[in-house]
């Protein structure tokens, strides 16, 4: 089969592109080359999808079997696929869970929860969503979609619960507290991006698949303090969580968490009942202890792990928390 990975460079696209390689598929990845090589074996068309007319012109020349588009965010990018890939056998879409906003009527959340978008990210891949299903039922456009959770492995690195940044690791390192969101005991999924490319190339060529959205989780949830308890346990330093109330964290102005207050904050549980079933390729079989001695170490050799004696908010609210934890009210 031939395929099209937009954006073959990324987080989860790389192990996406070596997956269809594997299996003998002809892959080329369309990105602006602004993020190194792609897979050895893939072909590169180097272009931003972003010029419509470009774009649409040379996916429309080659005429690929298969597309999967991992950056297309709104509704516009949407509406170009559409006039790009008209024709195409199959046309995967990488969503996010982030389309359902905060969901909370049940859990764990399934495909048909109601879509609540709360951020923009999550609107624009919502409006998007909505845009192939929509060309899905008016005229049959052969469409998919997946939606992950939180995905982690070589290129992204491991994620943390307060804030964007690699320094905690190296506080773990050195012995110092975390600050945790809350009492740190929010659900969370994390998925490898070598357990999460099967949901992406096992839904081509079921007819099954088409016309579907799924979500793209593993079975079960951790919590953040395991999280950070096993990433000690990797590590093999133990240091104290300390728990700081998301309206404090906000007020305070930590830095780079905005993940955090538009999704780590809260429960993340979603199911992958109706991805397996449709899809028995994909079976997560890394545990999150063996995703962490993964990605550490490719973290450790390409210097990104940040050096936490050069930030200093994370010492200063940890010790103005533990000050209002001494008071005493009389």
């Amino acid at each position: 089969m031939r395929v099209v990975i937009v954006g073959g460079s990324g987080n989860i696209s790389v192990s996406i592109v070596e997956l269809l390689l594997s299996q003998g598929h002809e892959v080329t990845c369309y990105n602006r080359g602004l993020k190194g090589p792609v897979p050895a074996g893939a072909r590169l068309i180097t272009g931003d999808r972003k010029n419509r007319a470009e774009f649409e012109a040379v996916m429309q020349r080659e005429q690929f079997d298969a597309a999967i588009d991992m950056i297309c965010f709104n509704r516009d990018d949407a509406e170009s696929d559409l006039r790009a890939f008209r024709g195409v056998q199959h046309f995967v879409q990488c969503s996010s869970v982030m389309s359902f906003g905060k969901p909370d009527i049940w859990m764990p959340v399934t495909e048909d929860h109601p879509l609540e978008p709360d951020t923009p990210y999550g609107v624009g891949k919502a409006e998007a969503d909505h845009t192939f299903l929509t060309a899905f039922y008016t005229e049959r456009f052969p469409a998919t979609i997946i939606k992950p959770s939180t995905t982690h492995g070589p290129i992204r690195g491991l994620v943390r619960q307060a804030s964007r940044d690699t320094q905690w690791i190296d506080r773990v390192r050195k012995g110092k507290p975390l600050v945790v969101c809350g009492n740190g005991r929010q659900a969370i999924q994390l998925l490898h991006v070598k357990d999460a490319a099967p949901g992406f190339v096992g839904v081509l060529g079921k007819s099954r698949c088409i016309g579907q959205t799924y979500n793209l989780v593993d079975k079960g949830f951790v919590t953040w303090d395991v999280f950070h308890h096993t990433a000690m346990e990797v590590i093999g330093q133990e240091v104290d969580l300390v728990g700081v109330p998301l309206e404090d964290m906000v007020a305070l102005g930590v830095p780079n968490m905005g993940t955090c207050k538009e999704v780590y904050s809260y429960n993340n549980y979603f199911s992958s009942e109706k991805l397996m079933r449709d899809v028995p390729e994909f079976r997560p079989k890394m545990t999150l202890r063996q995703a962490m001695e993964d990605i550490i170490p490719v973290m450790d050799a390409e210097g990104r792990i940040d050096n936490s004696d050069d930030v200093q908010w994370e010492d200063q609210l940890i010790a103005a928390q533990r000050r209002i934890r001494a008071i005493t009210l009389s």
